[in-house]
């Protein structure tokens, strides 16, 4: 027997035929925001159930990431296979999506509609799909940027300090170290210089970490007794001159010397920095990352710039008793700066000191992290991806990356202190390296400062700047031990230094 598509008060029993056009189209562009609502509109109760509740399920999942689930977010963004899955999973809800919406609006056109409708939702529904499908085209772009990065920076390679076959990086550490070298090997320059040489110690329970400055004039850098180094440098490092004996001149000069006494490695000259930095420190040097400068500008730029204070006038170019700077970078709070000014900011030594130039890199890098924020990255991170690969190097392995997400989790609401080795603790021609390692081993012990930092001397937007110049370092406590500074606190603007360095005026330029 045929059914009658009718009632028996002579009404229709199908949803198409009672709803007109223009409510078909709202209700395809709803299911395009709630995929689903269009087949229970339709009648098709079971199949939008399904994909509602699918849709219901994938939008929880990406909260959770996004707040509760943020580790598990990082582990993914570490793991190149974790990364293939979500590019065949993004491919795979794009399609399933645009099929949705695509189905939807067929199951609610109307029957009859006239053909210059039909085209206008055609049109609609182009619309729509496509955009469905730009969030998921840029979702595998940063998935392929992202997966490129860790492809390219932490790709295998050689190193005769770091064990990359150990399935268990940090074992039962207490700490890691990590040696955090700025090299500038800019125009004009031969080699790289580490003019910038930071460890940064961090407990593997805590994340309280504690930052250790070397200048980079420290001459007779040690080696272990038992490396090879410690044979051909008895009493510490030493090149052909002095400018090759400081510091900064052992990640160049030494293999330059000796390329092969390490044995196979890729970077031979931060190996030379591990090895003499962790014996003067009497830490053992787990890793290192090496930032050039060079390519700092680029991305500070990629990042959209840094925000810091400046509390004196930081030279642009110049050489101390030769050439007079370009122009200066004055005083003032939460200056927004761009790469090419952040560069001058990070670098300026004219009229200066060492301790002052270390100081505001230390800032420099902890506006960089406080540039960092999820949107920013997320929106600028093809650029900021591939600007990485092209500044930074590091030994870091895949295998501890995942070990780092924990660890970075911890560092994110732990206690950030420094110790600068500057003139009032050492004489860096004349290095007491005995003293060093005490001072070393008693900033670790000593307890972490109260959480609540030590309120400026005005209130200002909370940024990052550079510390005061022209002042002598504070006197060493009788007791041998070095000053721990919180690094937000020295990064905070002093309005009474910045007033003081305004009145004096501005200095002579070229």
């Amino acid at each position: 027997m045929r059914v009658s598509e009718h009632g028996d008060d002579g009404s229709s029993t199908d949803p198409g035929s009672r709803r007109g056009f223009g409510a078909a189209l709202g209700l395809t562009v709803l299911n395009a925001f709630l995929p689903g609502t269009a087949f229970l509109a339709a009648g098709r109760r079971v199949l939008g159930g399904v994909v509602l509740a699918l849709f219901l399920a994938l939008l929880g999942g990406v909260a959770w990431l996004a707040s509760a689930g943020q580790r598990t977010a990082a582990q993914i963004a570490v793991d190149t296979t974790s990364l293939g899955w979500l590019l065949g999973g993004l491919v795979a809800v794009a399609l399933l999506w645009v099929v949705v919406v695509v189905a939807g609006y067929r199951a609610l056109l109307p029957r009859g509609v006239p053909r210059l409708r039909r085209a206008l939702g055609a049109v609609v529904v182009v619309a729509l799909v496509a955009g469905v499908a730009v969030p998921a085209v840029l979702g595998v772009q940063v998935a392929l940027a992202q997966r490129g990065l860790i492809d390219g920076l932490f790709a295998d390679r050689e190193s005769a300090t770091v064990d990359d076959e150990d399935p268990d990086p940090f074992g039962d550490q207490e700490r890691v170290n990590v040696l955090l070298l700025g090299g500038d090997g800019g125009e004009g320059r031969e080699g790289v210089r580490t003019d910038t040489v930071i460890v940064a110690s961090i407990d593997t329970e805590t994340g309280d970490t504690t930052l250790f400055s070397l200048p980079r004039n420290l001459q007779d850098l040690p080696f272990p007794a038992d490396s090879p180094l410690a044979e051909v440098y008895p009493d510490g490092f030493e090149g052909a001159n002095e400018a090759d004996s400081l510091l900064n001149a052992v990640y160049r000069t030494g293999p330059a010397w000796y390329p092969d006494i390490l044995g196979p490695t890729d970077d031979p000259g931060a190996d030379f920095l591990k090895l003499g930095v962790g014996e003067a420190l009497g830490l053992e040097i787990d890793y290192f990352v090496l930032v050039n400068l060079d390519g700092f500008a680029r991305m500070v730029d990629a990042l959209g710039g840094i925000t810091v204070n400046v509390n004196y006038y930081v030279p642009i170019n110049g050489i101390t008793g030769e050439e007079l700077p370009d122009d200066y970078i004055e005083p003032g709070p939460a200056q927004h700066m761009d790469g090419w000014t952040a560069l001058q900011f990070a670098r300026g030594r004219y009229g200066l000191t060492d301790y002052d130039r270390m100081a505001r890199q230390r800032c420099a890098i902890a506006a960089i992290i406080d540039a960092a924020d999820p949107v920013t990255l997320l929106r600028r991170y093809q650029q900021l991806a591939a600007t990485t690969q092209d500044i930074v190097s590091t030994d870091i392995p895949r295998a501890a990356l995942d070990d780092f997400v924990d660890l970075g989790f911890l560092v994110k609401d732990a206690t950030v202190r420094s110790v600068v080795f500057d003139t009032s603790l050492i004489d860096p021609a004349y290095p007491d390296y005995d003293r060093i390692r005490r001072i070393v081993d008693d900033a670790l012990e000593a307890p972490p400062a109260d959480d609540a930092p030590a309120p400026p001397p005005e209130p200002t937007e909370p940024t990052t700047a550079a510390p005061p110049s022209g002042e002598s370092p504070p006197p060493a406590p009788e007791d041998g031990s070095a000053p721990i500074t919180e690094v937000g606190d020295a990064c905070a603007y002093d309005p009474a230094q910045a007033r003081a360095a305004r009145e004096a005026g501005e200095p002579p330029t070229r």
